[in-house]
């Protein structure tokens, strides 16, 4: 079993623990393929976030620089365990000098870099899953007064207000265009846009513009060979599925779109966690019939990387590692 997405309190200001033992409890809890991955760094002084202050663009660069030796480290040291470690990087997409500075850094460390997760984190240039405050000066930055009661976590049943639309539609093409200069082999969290108000639900003939987008990028993904992130981590934000939610985890799924597991762990004690929600949101609800991992490789894929996606064996809900979570 597998994740492709974590972070460590190492390199990663809102985690917890050392890189090592982050790699230790994936072993104790018999992943058998678990990424390292952190943080692409930013690469202008405004988009630091509050709790890193005190650093500059510089040690931003450095830090990735010194995981990615790290990581290498820690997979040397585990060789002989039954986990096999990928290193891999988060990119975001704020403006397109992400996507010039992304390639600049994969060119630096070549090979080390087996993989990218594609998230998105930042809307009009501003954050949505800091805070709530800061989402909501996300959505603002679309015009209206009409924010989402910040009293509940849910609009189900309402209609979604424009300023909301049109931040989810931006958050949408900032994806595709992730996707199509990168071509990460995972795509994080795709609907991270709804991570505070997660009963909201779209659709061909309810959200149009927005569905139509939706399409066009699990489309797009599946053409070049993406896997699609079910991460757990909604399920610690109060969800009550993984990212994504059903009615789009529903269009991967019938659209042949594969999806990988990641627990999106910011520290050794949020490894593997809520795995076994996560087993039963896709096996009991979604009906996912083979999930998918990645492994090295020695061709090229899309993206230029020596990685490639593998089906896992077997009836991937019966393995012995779920009685471990």
């Amino acid at each position: 079993m597998h994740s492709h997405h974590s972070h460590s309190g190492q390199f990663c200001r809102h985690a917890n623990g050392a890189l090592s033992e982050v790699a230790q409890a994936a072993v104790l809890k018999g992943f058998s393929v678990y990424g390292l991955t952190e943080h692409a760094p930013r690469y202008r002084t405004r988009d630091l976030y509050p709790e890193e202050s005190d650093l500059s663009i510089e040690d931003l660069s450095s830090a990735f620089d010194t995981f990615v030796n790290e990581a290498h480290n820690v997979r040397e040291e585990h060789s002989s365990s039954a986990t096999a470690f990928l290193v891999g990087l988060e990119t975001d997409y704020i403006t397109d000098l992400d996507l010039v500075m992304t390639e600049n850094l994969l060119a630096r460390h070549g090979d080390k870099c087996d993989y990218i997760v594609g998230s998105i984190h930042h809307v009009n240039e501003i954050p949505i899953d800091f805070d709530r405050e800061t989402f909501e000066r996300a959505l603002g930055s679309f015009g209206g007064s009409d924010a989402p009661d910040s009293t509940t976590a849910s609009l189900i049943n309402q209609d979604i207000p424009q300023n909301y639309q049109d931040l989810i539609i931006s958050y949408l093409d900032s994806q595709y265009k992730l996707m199509q200069g990168l071509h990460p082999e995972i795509i994080g969290h795709f609907d991270l846009f709804r991570l505070y108000n997660p009963s909201i639900t779209f659709s061909a003939s309810s959200t149009p513009a927005i569905w139509e987008r939706i399409m066009r990028n699990v489309q797009y993904a599946i053409e070049y060979g993406a896997l699609f992130e079910a991460n757990s981590a909604a399920f610690r934000k109060g969800w009550d599925t993984a990212y994504p939610g059903k009615e789009i985890a529903r269009l991967i799924v019938d659209h042949g779109g594969r999806f990988a597991l990641s627990d999106d762990s910011h520290g050794p004690e949020f490894i593997g966690l809520n795995y076994s929600r996560l087993r039963a949101y896709l096996h009991d609800v979604l009906e996912v019939p083979t999930i998918y991992h990645l492994e090295q490789s020695q061709v090229c894929n899309r993206g230029g990387r020596k990685v490639r996606a593998v089906a896992s064996t077997g009836l991937w809900w019966e393995d012995p590692f779920w009685k471990q979570v």
